[in-house]
């Protein structure tokens, strides 16, 4: 009896042991990805690629699906799926550091980074200053001392919210470049729902200047429309984008990679959670996820689950700070 009764322990702990070594299982249902803006900007982009990756990877037995969601840089979104989808493990929403800019200016009311649950990156999008190809000025240098001299004289574009990410990048430069301003106000800047729509009103001479990122601007670059006067990072992208010169070495200290990937909705289980990190970890390993990076400029970045959590907790700390400063 005694011998039995070790081997049916010995067996039980054998099944626990495979059943917390397996993979989380799909969730049943629907799969779909929000996307916080109109199709065509970096969220957008960032939910259609990874669900290509997922699909050519096998990671899925089912399509997902992509639902634009425009409306308060993320806030719509972000409030949907806290008040509606608490729980709902099929649901993902494209994210990046535009949310920890307005999470960090409390611009979703009632609401805070703790309200979701954060799955992980997928790679970094450095910001970029771009304007027509035939604009007059060549450098971000050249921008920022026609600032100094007549404040109204460039016409801004960006599509991240009023205070987000794009012209957080912008008082940076100005600021960094010896333009003392503390508020857009000051400058002529237009505000739209997404960068696909900034870049609209550039190519149709309505304005000069669109700061978004380099994943934004890649295929306008591609066709000749556009021309980047400046990336914010720390030093050049690698080919094709290899002759655009950072804002760093024009004497303009600014880096702002803008990290992309997802965050779900809260109460899902650990498992659900791990769900969602694996296939997006397999994705960034793949060839087929290192391709798109390396057409779309994207740099390396992947971070996952609790140290996204933590990392997460750090930039809106530090975003916070520039604000203070700034204003």
């Amino acid at each position: 009896m005694k011998k039995t009764l070790t081997l049916s322990i010995s067996a039980a702990l054998l099944a626990s042991s495979m059943s917390a070594l397996a993979a989380p299982e799909q969730p049943k249902g629907k799969l779909e990805c929000i996307a916080p803006a109109d199709p065509g900007g970096g969220w957008d982009f960032t939910c259609r690629q990874f669900a290509s990756a997922l699909r050519q990877e096998g990671l899925i037995d089912k399509g997902m699906q992509t639902v634009n969601m425009t409306g308060a840089a993320g806030g719509v979104a972000f409030a949907h799926v806290v008040s509606k989808r608490e729980g709902d493990a099929g649901l993902i929403v494209a994210a990046s550091s535009s949310n920890a800019t307005r999470l960090a200016q409390n611009q979703y009311p009632g609401m805070d980074e703790n309200d979701v649950t954060w799955i992980g990156t997928l790679g970094a999008d450095y910001a970029v200053i771009a304007a027509r190809s035939d604009y007059q000025y060549d450098s971000i240098t050249e921008v920022v001392d026609s600032i100094k001299d007549n404040p109204k004289s460039v016409k801004f574009a960006g599509g991240s919210g009023i205070l987000g990410w794009d012209q957080l990048n912008l008082l940076q430069v100005l600021n960094t470049g010896g333009v003392q301003v503390d508020s857009l106000k000051k400058l002529t800047y237009l505000d739209f729902n997404n960068g696909a729509t900034a870049i609209t009103q550039i190519l149709g001479g309505h304005l000069d200047i669109v700061v978004g990122d380099m994943s934004e601007v890649t295929s306008f670059l591609e066709s000749g429309d556009l021309k980047v006067l400046a990336v914010l990072a720390e030093k050049r992208l690698p080919a094709p984008y290899a002759e655009i010169q950072t804002a760093k070495e024009q004497g303009i200290n600014v880096v702002a990679p803008n990290w992309r990937g997802f965050y779900m909705p809260a109460n899902v289980s650990e498992d659900e959670r791990q769900y969602w990190i694996n296939n997006l970890n397999a994705v960034y390993e793949s060839d087929y996820w290192k391709d798109i990076m390396k057409k779309n400029a994207l740099s390396p970045f992947n971070i996952s689950g609790p140290q996204l959590d933590e990392f997460l907790t750090h930039q809106i700390g530090e975003i916070r700070s520039i604000f203070k400063i700034l204003r």
